[in-house]
């Protein structure tokens, strides 16, 4: 059995992160000493995955924090809402980015009235500081805790052999650790269930082949890698039994934003009459949100497609959209699965019955 995967923690006053653009090839961490460093981590995929993109917010927030020299009120608030602003503007799709900023923000608005006045030779803010960073790692411990939650509630939608399609990463890579798509199939596994997984290659940024394929073989499940647009040929085959995927975002309807390509996917489920679940935590969820149309869809450097690896795979001069998610409308979802239970159609109702009554934090 591997060890269990951890993606990021705070260490020794700083935020460590794997370094997903090295995988599969290099395993490899970088040390985050500067909240400016963790956002550039999250802008260049150092760290992916709306849940870990949530998690390490919440870390460089308090990272951050840690370093406000300002000794006026004022001049905290004004710097702690300055780091909260640039975490805001990294990118503008998952949601559990601006929950764990909201979190934070709370934290800081209870500990606030805390701060000891200032003196010769001690920090006026060190309870905030001290509140802010047991908040954030509080997150991330919260973070693992909900994906094996959401893993026990997935798994009885997993048969004893099944065959299951996913696409991009919804893994332990994806969260603090555990995952939320593979979290119900390692819950499956871990339940004595055979399980076979057939991995989307996910273009153009290979999620799939470098992330997801990566976990798996490491933790010994049975997997095969196919490119995604094989997706379909498959199905047609009756080799996929059902499919997992994960989301970045999901509005009051069930609407479900994740990696592009997910809705091509759930198209061909639901031509072939398989089950197609979507795995998230509540923090995912944005209520404010009606339906999917008010999603904000990120939209990433053209290099993405016209190099793999590097090397140029298209003419100079072409013209390129590389929409980083696109939206899979709840007509094609067949259950919502969340730490606190599986939601399934109406998703409106479902989703306004289960927020309410679910008082614990998640992320």
């Amino acid at each position: 059995m591997a060890q269990e995967l951890r993606t990021l923690f705070w260490q020794d006053g700083a935020v460590v992160l794997i370094d997903q653009r090295a995988l599969p090839l290099v395993e490899r961490s970088v040390r985050c000493t500067d909240y400016r460093e963790v956002i550039a981590a999250i802008n260049d995929l150092t760290v992916r995955g709306a849940p870990a993109i949530g998690v390490a917010a919440a870390l460089g927030i308090a990272l951050g924090v840690l370093k406000i020299s300002e000794s006026s009120a004022e001049a905290f608030r004004e710097a702690f809402e300055g780091i909260c602003e640039a975490f805001r503007t990294s990118r503008p799709t998952a949601r559990n980015l601006f929950w764990a900023i909201e979190r934070m923000k709370r934290r800081f608005e209870a500990a606030i009235g805390c701060g000891e006045k200032a003196g010769p030779g001690r920090d006026p803010w060190r309870k905030i500081r001290e509140a802010l960073l047991a908040e954030a790692i509080r997150i991330c411990e919260e973070d693992i805790a909900i994906n094996r939650r959401l893993g026990e509630q997935g798994r009885g939608l997993i048969p004893d052999g099944a065959r299951i399609l996913t696409h991009c990463n919804a893994g332990a890579l994806a969260t603090a650790g555990y995952g939320t798509a593979l979290g119900v199939i390692r819950a499956a596994r871990e339940e004595g269930k055979a399980i076979h997984v057939y991995v989307d290659e996910t273009r153009p940024v290979l999620q799939g082949a470098r992330l997801t394929a990566w976990e798996l073989v490491r933790e010994g499940i049975p997997c095969t890698l196919i490119t995604d647009n094989m997706a379909g040929s498959l199905m047609q085959r009756g080799l996929v039994d059902a499919v997992i995927v994960g989301a970045d975002r999901i509005a009051a309807n069930g609407d479900t934003a994740n990696k592009i390509g997910t809705y091509a996917v759930a198209v061909l489920a639901r031509a072939h009459e398989l089950p197609f679940y979507v795995a998230a935590p509540l923090s995912t969820i944005d209520t404010a949100l009606p339906d999917g149309s008010a999603i904000p869809i990120e939209e990433r450097n053209p290099a993405e497609v016209t190099l793999l690896g590097g090397v140029r795979m298209a003419p100079e001069g072409i013209a390129v959209w590389n929409p980083a998610f696109d939206v899979t409308p709840h007509a094609l979802i067949t259950a919502i699965i969340t730490e606190a239970g599986v939601i399934r159609p109406p998703f409106s109702a479902g989703i306004r019955r289960i927020l309410p009554s679910h008082s614990s934090p998640a992320i």
